[in-house]
């Protein structure tokens, strides 16, 4: 069946293990908004240490909610914009889906060039565009490259790569594979048969126009993956 609007997460799972990889082994990592430490599996060559605020319990009421969520298993609880470390103790800082959920993501970006070593090691994955989820800890839908571009180097840091995850057509089809389930929950009917045979017929459509895109992903994508140094 159609592939197009189902490759979000897959995409960005396989690059953060593959920049995971390009940091040398034995180096310090600080998965900076942890959650339930999805990509610690990928640090085994790393000294790995877990944060998050840990107020997130899965069970809001509001937008997108996971159900339940563990924080046991994190080695620091802090805000983001103040983790109890000494300045330049670690050697990489993975944050990942987490930029959306800070009321204050500068402020976030300002900690770590002060937890990083010079030369240290930087990984952000972010929204471009997302629905309400993890709410009331949602403050924004996502980000733009320009706000990386701007705010990085501000901040003493080199963008070594910045990566657009998907494009206009695949985003489109993520949401259009979300009908069934919002028509439902929002409306309280089952879509019909024919909007069923229309749904698979606009993916049929994005499918085809995906595989000619040329560059979409500067209007829409799903998200942004950044990896970058702290200057020497």
């Amino acid at each position: 069946m159609f592939k197009v609007g189902t490759t979000n997460e897959e995409t960005r799972v396989q690059w953060i293990a593959s920049a995971l990889k390009k940091i040398p082994a034995n180096l310090t990592l600080l998965d900076a908004g942890a959650g339930e430490s999805q990509f610690k599996k990928y640090c085994s060559h790393l000294k790995y240490i877990a944060q998050d605020f840990a107020q997130y319990d899965g069970k809001g009421d509001t937008g997108l909610q996971t159900g339940n969520w563990d924080n046991s298993k994190l080695d620091i609880v802090s805000d983001i914009a103040a983790i109890p470390l000494p300045d330049a103790s670690v050697d990489a800082i993975m944050c990942t889906e987490v930029f959306e959920h800070i009321p204050d993501p500068v402020a976030a970006v300002k900690e770590f060039k002060r937890l990083l070593k010079p030369g240290g090691y930087l990984l952000i994955t972010a929204p471009f565009a997302s629905l309400t989820h993890f709410a009331p800890y949602h403050f924004a839908s996502g980000l733009s490259r320009f706000w990386y571009e701007k705010h990085l180097p501000d901040n003493n840091f080199v963008i070594d790569e910045l990566m657009l995850n998907g494009n206009y057509f695949e985003y489109i089809a993520q949401e259009n594979r979300r009908l069934k389930s919002m028509t439902l929950k929002y409306t309280g009917r089952k879509i019909n048969i024919l909007e069923k045979i229309i749904i698979h017929l606009n993916l049929y459509i994005l499918e085809r126009i995906s595989k000619r895109d040329k560059g979409s992903s500067e209007l829409l994508c799903y998200g942004i993956h950044v990896f970058g140094r702290k200057k020497k």
